[in-house]
């Protein structure tokens, strides 16, 4: 959702299919990008990835990576240079076809199941009501947070939006 409210902003149309995904190439800042939207199941958005890099000749550093966190309060969003895949089976397979995680990823918090209910159910379930009144700024939040990105780096885009109260 955040990955489709950025291309929609930038005026980026995600037409084209290819990379195991469907995509849209534009200009965010001055910088030519390409959104991409993996159609595979999360757990192998890795292929996705991969196809698209050797394709257009990216390398992980450059890369924006969305994925949803069970460790942050649902709508907190916190950037992050790097890592591990902390569990997060999307990441462990980026991961795996890059070799490494030298890209940098978007966090953005759903909360953890209550009560210490299944993860993935819990991931696949659809939003609560509470949740639901709160998306769209959580979705434009994480959209903004890339552009911002692009401005003024990493570090200055932590600072913006790391641990930001969705209100």
């Amino acid at each position: 959702m955040a990955a489709q409210r950025l291309a929609q902003d930038s005026g980026i149309a995600l037409k084209r299919q290819g990379h195991q995904g469907v995509y849209g190439v534009g200009r965010l800042d001055e910088e030519e990008v390409v959104i991409l939207l993996p159609q595979t199941f999360m757990n192998l958005s890795g292929a996705s990835v991969a196809s698209a890099s050797k394709s257009l000749g990216l390398v992980a550093g450059d890369l924006v990576v969305f994925h949803d966190d069970i460790d942050l309060p649902f709508g907190q969003l916190r950037i992050k240079a790097g890592g591990g895949h902390g569990g997060h089976n999307g990441l462990r397979s980026i991961n795996q076809v890059l070799g490494g995680g030298d890209y940098l990823r978007i966090k953005i918090g759903v909360g953890r199941p209550p009560h210490g209910g299944d993860v993935a159910a819990y991931v696949l379930s659809p939003f609560s009501a509470e949740e639901r009144r709160q998306l769209e700024k959580v979705v434009e939040n994480a959209a903004s947070a890339v552009i911002c990105l692009l401005k003024y780096g990493v570090q200055q885009a932590m600072n913006d939006f790391n641990n930001r109260i969705i209100s």
